[in-house]
């Protein structure tokens, strides 16, 4: 696999892109997200993975990492196209509600009187009605999936439309309306089917000229461009076998599935789609949406009895782990794995993009927001001593058997170390301060000196090693063939 290398002076061939607030300063953050991206995408062996950071109307970074396509070494770049799968929910959600917004539909209104190829069997007979409402809530008891084996490989054979259709006779309900939370892939596609009926026109029509091409998002599409298919389109890889290899899988179109996972699109798409929804909760301006349904949309509208699952209007709601409120949604398709995530307190949105099946997009997410959530606004370097260069100290050093490596980088007026590979990064830096000379010393969680960290040079007086607990560690290239 070609390795894209990440020089010390962070020359940023990751393609990545940078912008900074007045009051805080994200570069080593983000310099120190490329270093575990790069090592997660060796050590998780992942093809590829694109990501964006976006403040509010701002990129703040945006990189990638690893190849589209292995075999004609493709580099993957924030601009590399992705089976989106069940962000594709997100767009369906929006149009049904921009229906709403004109008055065409209500929430209430029941899918038997929208659609009227519509015959599933109702199991319960004391069931309320299903709803637009409980479909966007994924609350509606209906299945999981239509009536066809679409996920199955190697062939993914997605029905058309029809076929969906024509299979619903042979369903029935799972639960009575309104009562479980059960994810549901008919769901989203019949809405798009109420999106077809209701507005007059073919779905993918209806979302094109009112949502991607308003909001300026050229590169998303409601398929997967074929023609694009290993050099703007990422291939799409499987899940790891037991000797470590990931195996090519065959091109899929979702066909009648397309609104519940039919799109494709970049980081970059999806972090101006986010930028719209940071801009539209703080305005009393519609746009494609008006500001109050957004908000609607964002707020839990069904909790399972579990209590662990919250659903919005489309969206997932969430609390955090910071305790602010996110929303945000997943997909999951042969050979790709997305997430956006939206932290609407701080403004700040998250994409991450990979193309192979069994990863964990969010796993990526919370890294970034778990190092650049380290940064602070009243970092400042110590001005009681004279500033060193700290650049010489950066780098990789071998930590086996104990570990694989660890990777030092600068702080402000601190080095910082990474232990690689890190499924937590944040957990796993430490802050070091300097003494004198090659010196530093850990800072502790309560702020006072820990333990030494003690660099040492080579004759030419290059930093070759450190000292730690008595034992050496030695610099070195992990991307050295």
């Amino acid at each position: 696999m070609k390795y894209l290398y990440i020089t010390l002076l962070f020359s940023f061939c990751l393609g990545t892109t940078f912008a900074q607030d007045a009051k805080k300063d994200y570069t080593e953050a983000l310099q120190l997200v490329e270093v575990w991206l790069d090592a997660q995408k060796d050590f998780d062996q992942l093809p590829g993975l694109s990501a964006i950071v976006v403040e509010d109307q701002d990129v703040l970074w945006s990189g990638a990492v690893g190849l589209a396509n292995v075999a004609d070494k493709v580099s993957t770049q924030p601009s590399t196209l992705c089976s989106i799968c069940s962000i594709s929910k997100l767009f369906t959600s929006v149009a049904i509600m921009k229906l709403y917004d004109e008055g065409k539909l209500r929430l209430d209104d029941r899918i038997s009187d929208l659609l009227p190829q519509y015959n599933l069997k109702q199991q319960y007979a004391a069931s309320g009605p299903i709803t637009v409402r409980s479909l966007l809530t994924h609350s509606s008891g209906l299945p999981r999936e239509a009536d066809a084996p679409y996920w199955t490989a190697p062939e993914f054979d997605f029905p058309t439309t029809e076929e969906v259709d024509a299979g619903l006779k042979n369903q029935e309900t799972l639960y009575p309306a309104s009562t479980y939370f059960q994810y549901s892939n008919l769901g989203l596609t019949l809405l798009g089917e109420i999106v077809a009926e209701v507005s007059g026109m073919p779905y993918e029509t209806y979302v094109a000229e009112n949502i991607l091409k308003p909001l300026g998002l050229a590169d998303t599409r409601t398929e997967l461009p074929e023609a694009l298919y290993g050099s703007e389109l990422a291939f799409g890889y499987n899940a790891l076998d037991r000797s470590g290899n990931r195996d090519k899988l065959n091109f899929f179109q979702a066909n009648g599935i397309m609104p519940a996972a039919g799109f494709s699109s970049n980081v970059t798409d999806l972090g101006k789609f986010a930028s719209w929804q940071l801009r539209l909760r703080d305005t009393t301006t519609t746009e494609v949406l008006k500001p109050s349904t957004l908000k609607l949309m964002q707020q839990v509208h069904f909790t399972d009895p579990n209590w662990k699952t919250t659903w919005g209007l489309g969206f997932v709601v969430y609390k955090g782990s910071n305790g602010n409120t996110w929303v945000g949604h997943g997909g999951s398709c042969p050979g790709y794995r997305t997430a956006l995530q939206i932290d609407l307190k701080r403004k700040l949105a998250f994409s991450v993009m990979i193309n192979a099946s069994a990863t964990n997009p969010g796993k990526y997410i919370n890294g970034i927001n778990g190092i650049i959530s380290k940064v602070k606004e009243t970092e400042k370097t110590d001005e009681s001593e004279q500033p060193i260069d700290l650049s010489e100290y950066t780098g990789y050093y071998n930590t086996k058997p104990w570990w694989s490596e660890l990777y030092i980088g600068t702080w402000g007026d601190k080095l910082v170390t990474l232990n690689l590979p890190a499924d937590d990064p944040a957990e796993a830096m430490t802050m070091y301060k300097h003494i004198s000379g090659d010196t530093f010393r850990k800072i502790r969680e309560d702020k006072e000196l820990g333990e030494t960290l003690t660099f040492e040079r080579d004759a030419a007086g290059k930093i070759v090693r450190y000292k730690q607990h008595g034992n050496y560690s030695v610099k070195f290239d992990p991307h050295a063939k």
